[in-house]
């Protein structure tokens, strides 16, 4: 099983963090699960125009296969004037639906403020069930205020919720997929 970590966004560094600090916990506990990330600052995707995705560049067809073989996700956000950035709608855009349907999504955002959690909520589940996934009932939502000046996770209540995410995206996946479950200590 192929858990991609996404971070959908070409600018600063927090959504990557919180995302690849999900990946290391499922990495740790469920060595079995493979795990990938798509960090969309290493590609330079094309703006989705309805062509077949043969037609465009390599990065965006790249990006579109690790998407589409994945077996499940955790998707991270910035939050940006109260919505997803441009980047991550555009990946969603990219992606045929089929992709998505019934796998497991689990989410990460971080903003400015706290009220900006309601993102996850009012726009990403939404999407999520447009696909057909399923979504981890967990959310990880951060700020400025989890972070140190090095950009280094210092709530030990993100630090938690961020474990109780791998915890459940991994149980899901598995349950979902008849897959004997075992939950880590």
């Amino acid at each position: 099983m192929k858990l991609l970590g996404i971070s959908g966004t070409i600018i600063g560094a927090k959504t990557g963090i919180v995302v690849r600090k999900v990946l290391e916990e499922v990495t740790k506990k469920y060595p079995d699960i493979e795990v990938e990330m798509l960090d969309m600052m290493d590609y330079n995707v094309e703006f989705c125009d309805g062509r077949p995705a043969e037609k465009y560049s390599d990065d965006t067809r790249a990006v579109i296969e690790k998407i589409s073989s994945a077996d499940f996700y955790v998707i991270g956000t910035p939050i940006f004037q109260g919505s997803i950035p441009g980047v991550l709608k555009n990946l969603f855009d990219l992606i045929h639906p089929a992709a998505f349907r019934n796998k497991v999504m689990g989410f990460v955002a971080n903003g400015g403020t706290y009220q900006h959690f309601l993102v996850i909520e009012n726009q990403l589940k939404p999407i999520a069930g447009y696909f057909r996934a399923f979504v981890a009932p967990c959310h990880v939502y951060a700020t400025f205020d989890h972070f140190n000046l090095e950009n280094q996770i210092v709530d030990e209540d993100l630090l938690n919720r961020i474990s109780i995410l791998a915890d459940e995206v991994v149980h899901m996946q598995k349950s979902l997929k008849g897959s004997p479950v075992e939950m880590a200590d």
